[in-house]
């Protein structure tokens, strides 16, 4: 399953890696009171509901089509930082981003990360 998966990205990659960009969004937050953990949960939501997948945790990333975009969404993520803690974020080609090499585990994933439902206008 594993191979099949990472030969599928793959072939998508080739195909998407002149144009798409993956940000990726590295958080390390507090959690020790109350208003910390709401804070968490509200932004951990946000990073979901603006389409952003979990490789890891509190490691998100999302494909977008180019530097443009990819600016927009950095902007909409800066607009939604925490009091406290620490946000970061990474922006690598498609390319780049296959080059991505699992030491150790598995890449385990309910959602399928692509851009299968992408409508280009």
């Amino acid at each position: 399953y594993l191979r099949r998966w990472i030969w599928g990205m793959r072939l998508l990659s080739s195909v998407m890696s002149y144009r798409y960009m993956r940000l990726v969004v590295f958080f390390d937050l507090p959690t020790d009171t109350a208003s910390q953990r709401k804070e968490y949960r509200q932004f951990r939501k946000f990073l979901i509901r603006s389409g952003f997948v979990m490789m890891q945790e509190s490691v998100y990333s999302k494909i977008v089509l180019n530097a443009t975009a990819a600016s927009s969404v950095q902007e909409n993520v800066r607009k939604h930082k925490t009091s406290g803690g620490i946000i970061e974020m990474l922006l690598v080609t498609e390319r780049q981003f296959e080059r991505m090499e699992i030491v150790v585990g598995e890449a385990q994933s309910i959602v399928i990360d692509s851009d299968e439902k992408l409508v280009i206008i």
